[in-house]
């Protein structure tokens, strides 16, 4: 059986490490590509370059960030999304707060305080009680942030600044969707993923217990599952 194409979207200051268990645990069914979302300001730049690299038809699944620049991809080429998975993300544009703490990091960052920032972000993304299964999930967390650095970081802020309101395409989203979300996730909290699973009329909601932001890397097995049931279904 041929393996499906599955494009995977990072979070803001994420790399492939957020997707290092889905990588290894998918591999047997899926014919995997990271995206590199560090280049762009803009999520309509990141999406062009995303879809210049991508298969012609291929399934799609984003975390937070990623999951705002799914909405991005699928309307530029929705006919070429065959599954969505929209993880740990939401459909709606940010907050007056929510922007001005964006802007907040980014003037942080700029004036050399990278390092200030993702200790502060991460409290917001991972569970603690995924710290009291993983201790070691810290310190990755927090490699990954420092090797996609304070640029890109900026760059990524700006993007999401500037990101519509999604949830009036959410009816149209005629395609198999999964929508999954760590029931302690505090970033994006598990009403934003009831939302968006009520709205889209093919979405399943899957929600992981004992788990925050960064449901990929907390709970990577049952991540694993509920995309290996969306890819198979």
């Amino acid at each position: 059986m041929s393996r499906i194409p599955l494009v995977l979207l990072p979070g803001l200051i994420c790399d492939r490490d957020l997707w290092k268990a889905q990588i290894e645990g998918l591999a047997d069914i899926a014919d995997i590509q990271v995206a590199d979302l560090t280049q762009s300001d803009t999520l309509s730049g990141m999406a062009e370059s995303v879809l210049a690299r991508a298969p012609a038809r291929f399934a799609l699944a984003g975390l937070s960030m990623g999951g705002y620049l799914s909405f991005e991809i699928l309307r530029k080429a929705h006919t070429r999304v065959e599954r969505l998975a929209l993880l740990d993300t939401s459909a709606r544009p940010d907050t007056p707060e929510q922007s001005r703490r964006r802007k907040m990091f980014v003037a942080h960052a700029k004036r050399g305080k990278f390092k200030g920032v993702t200790p502060t972000l991460l409290p917001n993304w991972v569970s603690p009680k995924s710290i009291a299964r993983d201790p070691e999930l810290p310190q990755r967390v927090l490699d990954m942030t420092n090797r996609v650095g304070p640029d890109a970081f900026c760059r990524q802020q700006n993007a999401i600044l500037g990101r519509p309101d999604s949830r009036p395409m959410l009816a149209g989203i005629v395609c198999n969707t999964l929508v999954l979300c760590g029931r302690e996730d505090e970033a994006t909290p598990l009403n934003l993923s009831q939302e968006m699973a009520a709205d889209i009329p093919a979405a399943q909601l899957c929600v992981i217990d004992d788990c925050g932001h960064l449901s990929t890397m907390e709970k990577p097995k049952e991540t694993n599952e509920a995309l290996r049931r969306w890819l198979t279904a």
